[in-house]
C-alpha cells in the first residue's frame, strides 16, 4: 500500500506545543481519544478497516529523523529536553485499536496521554485519504485545481482594493481533512508562491519545514479539556490551563482558544492578567461576528487597545467568509484566518467529493469524562450526560 503518513512531522504544530506543555507539567495523565464521523459517507467506513490497520502498523514503525528533530529544536519555543524525548519516541501499537462495529469504523486510543495524543491528526489524515482513494482521482484533481485557481485569483485581486488598517492574512489549517497529503502540499505551495502577500503559513509542520513557511498553531480543545480531570476545581480548569501555558511558553504562542465551555464562560475567566499576557483569541464555534464583538467589547472593558491584539478565525471558513469577516473587523484589530477543509479538500460538487466531517476527540482523562460545550450545536462530544449536565451547571451554560 502507498503509505499515507511517511513522516512524524506531517502533523499540526499545536500537537507539539500541547505535547510539550503536558509532558513537562502533567506527564502522568491517562487518556482516551475516540474517532467519530459526523456525516454520512458514500460507503461504510468500516470497509476501510484492513487498510486503516495497515496504515496504523506503519505509523507505529516511524521514528523522528535527525533532520526533523533539528528543525523542531530550531523553533525557539521547543525545549531541548522535549526534543530528547522525541528522539526516543515511537507510537505503541497496543495503545490504539481500530475495529468495525457494523458499518461504523471505531478507532480508540488509550494510554498515557503523552504517548497517545499524537495519534489524532494521523488517524484523521489516514481515514480521509484512504476514503477518497476509491473515487476518480483525475476528475477530483482537475476540479480541485480549477477551484484553487479561482481562490488565488480572488486573493490577487485584493491588491487592487482599498486596504483596511490591518492586513488580510490567511493560513492553511487543512491537514486533518485534506483530500491527500500530495494535494495539501500542492495547495500550500501554490498559495505560498502566488499569493505571498496574504498567505502567511501552515499548521502542517512538515510543509512549513519543506517550503520554508511559518508553522502556525498554539492549543486545541484537548489541552483545556485535560484540565477538567487534573484535580483543580472544575470551575477553575480554564484558568489553570491558561496559567500553565503562560508558565511554559512565557510570551510565545499567545493565542488562546475560547470555546471549550463557550465564549461567555471563557471571558469570565480571561481577566486583565490573561488579557495582557495573551496576544489574542481563536474562534472555533458559534457566530463569528458575535464572537468577535464580544472579544472587542471585553478588551475595551479592560482598557486594552484592541489594535495590539489579534483575533484568529478557524471555524469551517471559506475564503469568501474570511473576506467578509475581514471587512467587518479589519479596521478594529489584527486578524488571522485559518482555512481548512475548503482549502485542502474542495474538489468539486460531485457527491463522492463531499468531505467527511471526521474528528478524533479526547473523551476521558484519568478515568473521568471530559467535554467541550461548544457554541455550535452538534460539536459537543461526550457520552456521559450526567457529566455534561454538571459542566453546564458549573459554567451556567444553557
Amino acid at each position: 500500500m502507498n503509505q499515507v503518513i511517511t513522516s512524524l512531522l506531517d502533523t499540526d504544530l499545536y500537537k507539539f506545543t500541547m505535547w510539550q506543555a503536558l509532558l513537562h507539567r502533567h506527564p502522568q495523565t491517562q487518556s482516551e481519544y475516540r474517532f467519530v464521523c459526523r456525516n454520512q459517507p458514500l460507503y461504510p467506513l468500516a470497509e476501510l478497516l484492513p487498510e486503516v490497520n495497515a496504515a496504523l502498523d506503519h505509523l507505529c514503525s516511524l521514528r523522528f529523523t535527525k533532520g526533523e528533530l533539528d528543525y523542531l529544536g530550531g523553533l525557539r519555543f521547543i525545549k531541548s529536553d522535549f526534543v530528547d524525548f522525541l528522539r526516543l519516541f515511537q507510537f505503541q501499537r497496543n495503545f490504539i485499536e481500530a475495529r468495525a462495529e457494523g458499518d461504523t469504523l471505531t478507532i480508540v486510543a488509550r494510554g498515557p496521554q503523552v504517548h497517545v495524543m499524537g495519534f489524532e491528526i494521523f488517524v484523521l489524515a489516514i481515514v480521509n485519504e484512504l476514503y477518497f482513494r476509491r473515487f476518480d482521482a483525475a476528475a477530483a484533481l482537475a476540479s480541485g485545481r480549477e477551484r484553487l485557481a479561482t481562490k488565488v485569483g480572488q486573493l490577487q485581486d485584493l491588491a487592487q482594493q482599498a486596504t483596511l488598517r490591518h492586513p488580510f492574512e490567511i493560513f492553511d489549517f487543512g491537514l486533518r481533512r485534506r483530500y491527500s497529503g500530495a494535494w495539501q502540499r500542492e495547495v500550500v505551495q501554490t498559495c505560498a508562491e502566488q499569493t505571498p502577500q496574504w498567505f502567511k503559513g501552515t499548521s502542517n509542520v512538515l510543509l512549513a519545514r519543506d517550503l520554508n513557511l511559518v508553522p502556525i498553531g498554539t492549543m486545541a480543545h484537548e489541552y483545556l479539556q485535560t484540565f477538567q480531570a487534573l484535580g483543580v476545581r472544575l470551575r477553575d480548569f480554564q484558568k489553570a490551563a491558561l496559567e500553565d501555558w503562560v508558565q511554559e511558553y512565557r510570551g510565545d504562542l499567545g493565542i488562546a482558544l475560547t470555546d471549550t465551555v463557550g465564549m461567555d464562560a471563557f471571558l469570565a475567566d480571561f481577566d486583565l492578567y490573561f488579557a495582557k499576557l495573551f496576544d489574542g483569541l481563536r474562534h472555533d464555534s458559534g457566530d463569528p461576528v458575535a464572537w468577535g464583538e464580544k472579544a472587542l467589547a471585553h478588551y475595551a472593558k479592560l482598557r486594552i487597545d484592541a489594535h495590539t491584539k489579534r483575533l484568529v478565525f478557524s471555524d469551517g471558513l471559506t475564503l469568501n467568509r474570511a473576506l467578509e469577516l475581514y471587512r467587518h473587523f479589519g479596521d478594529r484589530t489584527q486578524l488571522g484566518f485559518g482555512i481548512g477543509t475548503s482549502l485542502t479538500n474542495d474538489m468539486g460538487d460531485a457527491r463522492e467529493m463531499k468531505p467527511l466531517n471526521i474528528v478524533m476527540k479526547l473523551t476521558r482523562a484519568n478515568g473521568q469524562p471530559v467535554a467541550k460545550l461548544s457554541d455550535t450545536p452538534g460539536k459537543t462530544l461526550c457520552d456521559d450526560e450526567t457529566y455534561l449536565a454538571y459542566l453546564r451547571q458549573v459554567f451556567n451554560v444553557a
